[in-house]
């Protein structure tokens, strides 16, 4: 008799119907590349308590964001399905887009709810404000939120303030557009933001969730989307000038003192073993932004391109006497998370298409990824040209490549946005085990039968394809300045006069 197939059933039940159910949180980076991390092999970033996480935690070599950009990776972070299906696409949502995240869809917040957990957002929504703050996080089964609803570059930034003690944000950011406004559910608290003091007030929010809602002994979720390490980079007192990597090692050690903290209140409150922690990142680095950018180690390019270095994440699971530290090579990706989550909680899964495996026996060691194959969209995907890359087992064909303006300044001219839409037929074939950096295609004759496995790829990309039904384009929708948080709605003239 397996026993210890015996204790994982056990534990799954204890998860589902046991007085105390798990908690989650899942701590979400901005623009980190699969190399920045020194667990992931960075020589000089400082992040102690994600290093801790990894080596108290299950550390993931082959994990997988759903796009090179940020919108569409979230959406299908949140709900378990590719933003094809969601209709976040192309691009990303900017503060006065009329679409978002469709209310019909079902995020991990709202799959929880029915079994009594807390839930709150703290950071990065970008999934979309709208009419009446139509698509903000309290729309879509969060209870608190705390945040920017958007990229923190989208707003005028020449003038504020990004580390102190008076050192103004490095760039333009976007401009003819309202200053960057922090909301308290759907009320603006302040506007423009106030960089310096930022993290602060999102980690002691976030603290005095878990500790309050433990106290109370209710379960939680808290879904913590950093904006770190997006450029513009900013940090506080308590991480500026702290590291030698400059101002991108400061905004990660920022993010990574805010980890440390939550990690504290876990163990104060008396819940960490039974917390699942799960860190990962959108996608890859804005390698255009150079040292201010972040790395893909050993990867190819990044944000943007469907290369490994845009879409290949690092990735950690923590939850102490649950998951036994070490390193898994198995396939995952952040679509993983809703329905692995669900299992665990005793919830069900919303009644339509996830493109989600539950990852629990990778977790609990106790067995092999479900996934076989991680579909590759580009940041523009459409129903004509369909996938440009797809990854069955550890061999990855491009079907299209193409540069951007993300991944620009680096040597390799392929990253480049002057790379333009390239078809191949024959596919692109790549060992991604034996050549993680994509420069040596397989070809026919060698130790790999190239014929045969293109034609497995071929099936499985068929009926991938012939399953995906894209949704109405959201972002499609265009933009209304009307749309852009004001502190002052009936100011004038705006978007200057949004001040408060």
């Amino acid at each position: 008799m397996d026993f210890t197939r015996l204790g994982f059933v056990a534990l799954l039940c204890v998860c589902a119907h046991a007085a105390s159910p798990p908690n989650f949180l899942v701590l979400f980076a901005d623009d980190l590349g699969f190399g920045d991390l020194g667990c992931y092999g960075h020589p000089s970033s400082l992040s102690p308590n994600l290093d801790r996480l990894a080596a108290g935690g299950l550390r993931f070599t082959d994990f997988y964001c759903t796009s090179p950009l940020c919108s569409p990776s979230r959406a299908s972070l949140l709900t378990g399905r590719y933003q094809t299906r969601l209709g976040i696409y192309p691009g990303v949502l900017y503060p006065g887009s009329v679409g978002g995240l469709p209310l019909n869809e079902t995020t991990i917040a709202e799959v929880l709810k029915p079994l009594g957990y807390a839930t709150a957002a703290v950071g990065k929504w970008h999934l979309g404000v709208g009419p009446n703050g139509t698509f903000l996080p309290t729309r879509q089964g969060f209870d608190e939120y705390l945040g920017i609803p958007y990229s923190h570059d989208m707003g005028p930034c020449h003038n504020l303030t990004c580390f102190p003690p008076d050192v103004k944000c490095f760039g333009m950011c976007d401009v003819g557009t309202v200053l960057v406004p922090l909301m308290h559910n759907e009320d603006i608290k302040e506007q423009p933001v106030n960089f310096l003091d930022l993290e602060r007030a999102y980690s002691d929010f976030s603290a005095s969730f878990i500790a309050s809602t433990s106290k109370r002994k209710q379960p939680f979720f808290l879904y913590y989307p950093s904006h770190h390490t997006h450029y513009p980079q900013y940090a506080g007192p308590g991480a500026a000038g702290k590291t030698s990597r400059g101002p991108f090692g400061d905004s990660l050690l920022e993010f990574d003192n805010t980890v440390g903290k939550l990690l504290a209140t876990l163990e104060e409150s008396g819940v960490i073993n039974n917390t699942l922690v799960f860190f990962t990142a959108d996608n890859g680095p804005s390698l255009m932004r150079m040292s201010r950018g972040g790395n893909a180690g050993a990867l190819r390019c990044g944000k943007g391109t469907t290369y490994e270095g845009g879409m290949r994440e690092p990735a950690i699971a923590f939850w102490p006497g649950t998951i036994t530290p070490g390193v898994t090579r198995e396939l995952a990706s952040s679509l993983d998370i809703l329905p692995t989550i669900a299992r665990l909680a005793g919830a069900r899964v919303p009644p339509v298409a996830l493109d989600g495996f539950d990852m629990t026996e990778i977790l609990t060691n106790q067995g092999k990824s479900k996934r076989e194959a991680i579909m590759f969209y580009p940041s523009d995907p459409s129903e004509q040209l369909g996938l440009f890359a797809l990854r069955l087992e550890k061999y990855k064909a491009h079907f299209y490549t193409r540069g951007s303006t993300h991944s620009s300044t680096t040597p390799d001219k392929e990253c480049s946005a002057f790379s333009v839409l390239n078809f191949h037929d024959p596919p692109l074939l790549f060992d991604l085990e034996a050549d993680p950096s994509e420069h040596y295609p397989l070809v026919p004759g060698g130790d790999t039968d190239v014929p045969a496995l293109l034609e497995r790829i071929k099936k499985v990309k068929e009926q991938f394809e012939a399953s995906m039904s894209f949704g109405e384009s959201q972002i499609g929708k265009g933009s209304d300045p009307q749309l852009e948080p004001c502190c002052s709605p009936e100011c004038s003239p705006k978007p200057h006069c949004c001040q408060c």
